[in-house]
């Protein structure tokens, strides 16, 4: 069916007889609940992407077109917004600007299960649209959608009625049930690859001229093995599937950041030679396909031609007055909450240099985090057992830009700085650890950075492909990161026979290999994949997973009334004579520079901004 090298086949004898049609595909991902044009951290209106201003472009790239609007997953969580509208329940203010602006389908991503299945079911209920699922299976409960089928009525481009039968099928991470232990036991999550090859011959048993896979799945520059979670470009050489919308990942596809690999196109925007976007996240970008087809008399549509391209969304670009009306009451409620006081803090809370040591942000986290530990074990046999806290930087810049940064002013705190501190669902939970598990837990964290060479003059000091939010941070303990040395682990946590962490330390004294602690962490890190879940399968718990840990920073914070954070930084990066490393942060913090150094013992310099409007800092080893 499908031909993308151009114009119809020469030597096909119809093929001066043949009608065109265009169709032109519209494509969000990743929005997770930026409905409206305003920072609820920052309690301020936001020009920088939001789905009531990408309703304004939908609008102007339909008009006169054969359309459709297609979401590709995690939509339901992500702002207070979010929040509010999981716990008031009737109509979901998401769905109801999905209804407004006549969406075709949507892919369920793996976010959208944050605040439970009853949640998700109750939203695709009210939604006009099919939630798409392929891959997951559901117990006792009927399965979402695994795809369908669109007859969608079309103008040629000789003005005649036509018809195309669309195909539209969705794919999540197999390891969304991974994520999240209660989501196993409700649901199971099947390899997309897998999937895909039995649903796409199915689906084209059922008449589809096209078909469009909605893939909540990153382009990967892996082999993909088994059950991987980000398989776009190898969904792409399956045939059958003409079309690919991917996500999850958060990147801008085709765009300048996106690295080349055999059979990824990231100027052409195709993937083995298929048109494909990844629209970017928060309303970031719109993904619009621009597809031709073909068809002679008596024959079907196939595909010949395809265009790409994520257009992105300017401050300049105003939000649809009819999307802004159907979310305002919900916003209405939402931004009352979060304007509640809670406390005061006597300094600034921030992230922006999370990655060498100084984060006020974090600091917090682990006090609360400990705080309810110690008093849940009160009175237990575990009571003597020291209690120490981990937790990472949900903000700290990278995909999510130069403003993607916790920042909160001293004075009094409201709920909604709650969001800035800690922006994800998940629940508060401890396990017992020992000496050899705290620091190969250190060493999993500390591979966030490159290794650098001892004598060499501003090397990049961190690993682009390492997410912030895998850097735990482990609160009355220090230790120190040799960066001569190469990091223990890959990003996908893989052994790589290396060690860094030196000198590590509980209340001064050397950690040894069987001291036992209890570690205060998060649900998330009690997934059963990822770079931590070695390290917490099958480890004991004293404790059931607890409440959401925004609400215990919450109690925390209203307990204390003033919170004073200790400055000091946990870590320390080993000396290296005469060696410099750049790492980027947020301009914003470029005031608390020559603190953050004082704090450190190094010497820090502000050196400019690179393409991406990151300040750009040079630390002396």
């Amino acid at each position: 069916m499908r031909d993308t090298a151009g114009a119809a086949n020469e030597d096909d004898p119809t093929s001066q007889l043949a009608e065109t049609v265009g169709l032109r595909i519209l494509a969000t991902t990743d929005m997770h609940m930026k409905l409206l044009p305003h920072d609820y951290l920052a309690d301020r209106p936001c020009r920088q992407g939001s789905l009531a201003q990408i309703a304004s472009l939908v609008d102007r790239r339909r008009a006169g077109r054969n359309t459709l609007l297609l979401d590709n997953g995690d939509f339901l969580q992500g702002t207070p917004l979010g929040d509010q509208a999981a716990q008031a329940g009737g109509r979901h203010p998401a769905i109801a600007a999905m209804n407004r602006m006549g969406y075709d389908a949507a892919a369920i991503g793996n976010h959208d299960f944050a605040f439970g299945l009853d949640v998700l079911q109750a939203a695709a209920r009210q939604a006009r649209f099919p939630f798409l699922a392929a891959n997951l299976r559901l117990r006792g409960r009927p399965d979402f959608p695994r795809f369908t089928i669109l007859d969608k009525r079309v103008l040629t481009d000789g003005g005649r009625p036509a018809s195309l039968r669309i195909g539209l099928v969705g794919f999540l991470p197999p390891q969304t049930t991974a994520w999240d232990r209660d989501l196993s036991r409700q649901m199971a999550c099947d390899d997309i690859l897998a999937t895909a090859r039995l649903v796409v011959p199915q689906m084209k048993e059922a008449g589809a001229d096209l078909i469009i896979a909605l893939a909540h799945s990153g382009i990967s520059h892996r082999p993909a093995a088994p059950f991987a979670e980000n398989v776009a470009a190898e969904l792409a050489v399956l045939d059958g599937v003409d079309v690919i919308v991917a996500g999850h990942t958060h990147e801008v596809f085709p765009g300048q950041h996106m690295e080349a690999r055999p059979g990824v196109d990231a100027a052409g925007g195709t993937l083995s030679g298929k048109p494909a976007v990844m629209p970017g996240f928060a309303g970031s970008h719109l993904g619009v396909i621009d597809l031709s087809l073909a068809r002679g008399p008596g024959a079907n549509w196939r595909l010949s031609d395809a265009k790409s391209r994520c257009e992105a969304i300017g401050p300049d670009l105003p939000p649809a007055p009819a999307i802004m009306g159907v979310v305002s009451p919900a916003h209405r409620k939402t931004m009352a909450g979060l304007r509640v006081h809670i406390g005061r803090s006597d300094r600034r809370i921030s992230s922006y240099f999370a990655l060498v040591g100084v984060d006020p942000a974090l600091s917090l986290v682990n006090m609360a985090q400990r705080w309810f530990v110690r008093k849940s074990l009160a009175g237990t046999r575990l009571d003597d057992v020291p209690v120490l806290s981990a937790a990472a930087p949900f903000r700290a810049g990278g995909r999510g830009g130069p403003g993607h940064y916790t920042d909160v002013a001293p004075g009094r705190l409201r709920l909604g700085n709650l969001t800035d501190i800690y922006s994800f669902p998940n629940r508060i939970c401890a396990l017992q650890i020992d000496g050899a598990d705290l620091r190969n837990w250190l060493e999993r964290s500390a591979s966030l950075f490159r290794q650098i060479r001892p004598g060499d003059h501003d090397q990049p000091l961190t690993d682009p492909g390492f997410p912030a939010y895998q850097f735990d941070v482990i609160q009355d303990v220090a230790w120190r990161i040799d960066l001569s040395a190469p990091p223990a682990f890959s990003v996908d946590g893989f052994p790589t026979g290396g060690s860094r962490i030196r000198d590590l330390t509980w209340r001064g004294r050397p950690v040894r290999d069987d001291d036992r602690f209890i570690l205060a962490t998060n649900s998330y890190r009690l997934a059963a994949c990822g770079l931590f879940a070695p390290l917490t399968t099958g480890k004991p718990s004293p404790l059931p997973p607890g409440p959401p840990t925004r609400n215990v920073i919450r109690d925390y914070l209203r307990q204390r009334r003033c919170l004073s954070i200790d400055p000091r930084p946990a870590w320390q990066f080993s000396p290296m004579s005469d060696t410099t490393v750049l790492f980027e942060t947020g301009p914003q913090g470029l005031p608390l520079l020559a603190e953050v150094a004082d704090r450190c013992g190094r010497r820090m310099e502000h050196v400019g901004r690179n393409d991406r409007d990151f300040a750009v800092i040079r630390l002396h080893l």
